[in-house]
């Protein structure tokens, strides 16, 4: 045994050791990093409307920012994700959150309608690299055996924050439109000189500045793949934009019941179910989550009291707040390391189109037919989510691939 055997053992075990660590100071900056990107945002989405309206225009008008954003975001994802994997996530990090003070300044400066419309549209674009990226680089710094369960405390940054900015930013509108564009402006500042001094994630793989061919920018079978998130994202985007207009309308108050019940049920089971995934395997946690997102859409469409509420928000909570941990960490151990930009850009695309749709489909369903009748729609679309995923991921080849050794696949 020659002298230099223990320094290599230390140096082995010292780095196993730095792995295998959830907790460290640059996971805490993201965690900080998404909390600004959702505080920011959702002081936006919110107030916006209001603004749209005081310039002249009509409440679909109002509607058309929300959705221009999440389309233009949906269509535009899996594409930005894979320039997130060739410029670096860092780097994508930090263009978006300079590019999106431009904005806020824009939409200050605005004096009619058209211009913020405009205005969203390129913000979606920049608004799914910042998604993207983040996703992306988050993935790099987490111990492969705690996926789940760091995506997942990860996520609760955005969930405190979208409790915190619609509050925030609508007392600000009640000073002018100007303190909320200032207000969202600073906090992108913030997010770029965050950015600027994350270091980019220590890879096997080089960035690289060459032009890509579009086909290659895109993970074509998470696309696939993720087309279950689709299904229940429809339901998801309805609920978002209509469950206190139900409640209203069954008389029960407060009218955001649902939204309050689903976030502490959210916050209270994310951390355990992390941690189950992780141990079990995802797909035990991912699929009955599914289950419990169509059981929760449908107790909704039948329920009429506030009690049924109730156990609609808690079943749908438990299973809308569990299942986008466990497919990230899914969708991770079946993609290389250089293209993970581009797979979470594939599932952005997914479940954004479907919430956009799921909005307005959703709205012209009451409209004709009432809540009962678009909800129940919602929760059959839910319902095929778990075969459709099943069919898909044997098709694409997932399934081949559970046993993989090490459970991520390598960069060539």
């Amino acid at each position: 045994m020659n002298g230099k055997s223990p320094p290599r053992a230390n140096v082995r075990a010292g780095t196993s050791l730095r792995e295998e660590r959830l907790f460290t100071p640059r996971f805490f900056v993201m965690c900080l990093f998404t909390f600004t990107v959702f505080l920011s945002a959702f002081q936006l989405f919110p107030t916006a409307p209001f603004r749209v309206m005081d310039l002249g225009g009509t409440k679909f008008t109002a509607g058309l920012f929300l959705g221009f954003l999440t389309y233009a975001s949906a269509l535009s994802a899996p594409v930005t994700g894979g320039l997130a994997d060739r410029l670096g996530r860092r780097r994508m990090l930090l263009i978006c959150s300079v590019a999106q003070i431009f904005f806020a300044v824009g939409y200050g400066v605005s004096t009619n309608v058209e211009v913020p419309l405009v205005l969203v549209v390129f913000h979606g674009l920049f608004w799914s690299g910042l998604l993207s990226a983040s996703s992306a680089y988050i993935s790099d710094i987490i111990p492969p055996h705690r996926r789940a369960e760091g995506i997942g405390y990860w996520g609760m940054s955005s969930i405190l924050a979208i409790a915190a900015a619609p509050p925030l930013g609508l007392w600000l509108y009640e000073f002018g439109w100007g303190w909320v564009c200032a207000s969202i402006a600073l906090l992108n500042l913030l997010m770029a000189c965050v950015a600027f001094l994350l270091p980019e994630p220590d890879r096997q793989f080089r960035v690289t500045l060459t032009l890509p061919r579009f086909r290659d920018l895109i993970e074509w079978r998470v696309l696939g793949l993720s087309g279950a998130l689709f299904l229940y994202a429809v339901g998801h985007g309805g609920i978002t934009s209509f469950a206190a207009v139900y409640a209203r309308a069954l008389d029960i108050h407060p009218a955001g019941l649902f939204f309050s019940v689903m976030a502490v049920v959210i916050l209270v089971t994310r951390p355990f179910s992390g941690v189950l995934a992780d141990r079990i395997g995802h797909r035990r946690i991912f699929l009955p989550c599914l289950g419990l997102i169509f059981l929760g859409i449908l107790l909704l469409a039948v329920g009429s009291s506030a009690s049924m509420l109730v156990v609609a928000a808690i079943v749908y909570g438990v299973g809308v707040g569990n299942t986008y941990p466990a497919y990230s960490a899914y969708i991770i151990q079946h993609v290389p390391e250089n293209r993970r930009g581009a797979a979470f850009g594939s599932v952005l695309s997914a479940f954004d189109t479907g919430i956009g749709s799921g909005s307005m489909v959703t709205g012209l369903l009451i409209e004709q037919y009432g809540f009962a009748v678009a909800f129940g729609f919602a929760a059959a679309l839910a319902g095929f989510a778990i075969p459709y995923f099943l069919v898909a991921e044997r098709k694409l080849g997932f399934a081949s691939e559970h046993n993989r050794p090490g459970g991520t696949l390598r960069a060539g």
